[in-house]
């Protein structure tokens, strides 16, 4: 029987910056273009929506990982149904309970601005499953980092965004072009991640983007959506110069950035996915300040 402990430790708490950043950036966005734009009880449901899909979606990898055997070796914290220290189906329980808190708050939100918002919600509990899950895994196929761009990235933000600002205004441009960096910080989370486990996943065909790129290409792919992320968001200071916030952040970003440059392996990436994290929330608080004050 898996303790509490071993539950949070499941639900990966390092990944859950993928959740906060977006809704706080989308937030900073409809303060930005209206100052009365802020529906704080909508943003609260975005961030409960976020945070379960993402709970859920980590659960869920757990699960189908786990039943696969591609869990078996691995280098990082040892997982709850690969460990055995939890069964099979209380894991997808705990991952489908995830997708279940996230459906009934994004119904809330569809149900007071759009029915649109609908197919959303429904492709993205089904990106979150199938990531890993089902019998042909787009996760398996090296499409992870472009699903998780999307939907913590470009749908996340302007969706975030989007509800609050409805009807009265729509989504600015700096709303579209925000969601760029915080998608490229989401996909180097998942970039790190990987890089870790190209042995371990090579070895059990499991395909993901770092296996097909090899190591160093895994690793420019990092160095490239830190770099990005920082030259977009430099972009929507022609909106607001007080996104220039993130510049603060750049000491946060050099060892993780230099550490992967110089080669760091093993449980030295483990360390650095803590801070690719800590770094994302930093860069994500001042980032979604910046567009307020804009």
């Amino acid at each position: 029987m898996a303790t509490v402990a071993q539950w949070v430790a499941g639900a990966r708490p390092r990944t859950l910056p993928n959740s906060v950043v977006p809704v706080a950036v989308g937030t900073g966005v409809a303060i930005g273009a209206d100052p009365g734009g802020a529906v704080w009880w909508k943003a609260g449901l975005a961030l409960v929506v976020a945070l379960a899909l993402q709970i859920g979606v980590n659960y869920a990898n757990d699960y189908s990982d786990g039943v696969r055997g591609t869990d078996a070796d691995r280098v990082g914290p040892a997982r709850l149904t690969a460990a055995g220290v939890a069964r099979p189906r209380q894991v997808f329980t705990a991952a489908w309970l995830g997708f279940g808190v996230a459906a009934v708050a994004g119904l809330v939100l569809v149900a007071t601005t759009s029915w649109w918002l609908l197919l959303l919600g429904v492709a993205a509990i089904l990106a979150a499953w199938t990531y890993t899950g089902g019998s042909n895994p787009y996760g398996y196929r090296a499409l992870g980092e472009l699903s998780v761009f999307v939907f913590f990235g470009l749908a996340a933000v302007v969706g975030t965004a989007f509800v609050q600002l409805w009807p009265q205004a729509a989504v600015p441009w700096a709303g579209w072009v925000a969601a760029i960096p915080v998608g490229l910080l989401s996909c180097s989370v998942l970039v790190i991640n990987n890089l870790r486990d190209i042995p371990t996943d090579a070895a059990t065909g499991k395909r993901t983007l770092a296996v097909v790129l090899g190591d160093r290409g895994t690793r420019l792919v990092y160095l490239g959506c830190i770099a990005g992320a920082f030259l977009a968001a430099i972009a929507t200071a022609v909106a607001s110069w007080w996104t220039l916030l993130v510049l603060v952040t750049v000491p946060l970003a050099v060892r993780p950035w230099l550490d992967v440059a110089r080669g760091a392996q093993g449980a030295e990436l483990v360390q650095l996915l803590g801070a690719t994290g800590r770094f994302q929330l930093a860069f994500g608080t001042m980032y979604a300040l910046g567009l307020a004050l804009g």
